[in-house]
């Protein structure tokens, strides 16, 4: 990846992917973020919301399987269409979401895996 020298008020363009999937599938999540070349990640347990199966509450006992994880992750935008087509397959046969838009960052450096 070539970062843009172009930057707007020295912030540059890159896709942010954030997933919410059963504490089960973090580890398919973490290995589809490595082997498409993401950098690193943000993990957020015990995530609590409503969906359209419902209410789902943060972890009530000492158990990673069972409750919801968020993780976030920024990519440049070369990487982002594979990594976006890895996610898109494993959510279609398991419960989760997946939310993509773009965004800025001020040390592209960081993201370049």
């Amino acid at each position: 990846m070539t970062i843009d020298e172009t930057a707007n008020n020295g912030l540059y363009r890159m896709t942010k992917v954030e997933v919410v999937v059963n504490g089960t599938d973090v580890q398919s999540v973490q290995s589809i973020f490595e082997e498409t070349g993401v950098s690193g990640f943000t993990m957020i347990g015990n995530v609590s919301g409503r969906g359209h199966t419902g209410y789902h509450e943060g972890r009530l006992a000492f158990n990673d399987r069972d409750g919801l994880s968020m993780l976030i992750t920024v990519a440049p935008d070369d990487k982002a269409a594979n990594l976006i087509e890895r996610l898109r397959r494993l959510l279609a046969n398991r419960p989760g979401v997946m939310f993509v838009s773009e965004t800025q960052v001020s040390r592209p450096d960081y993201f370049i895996g």
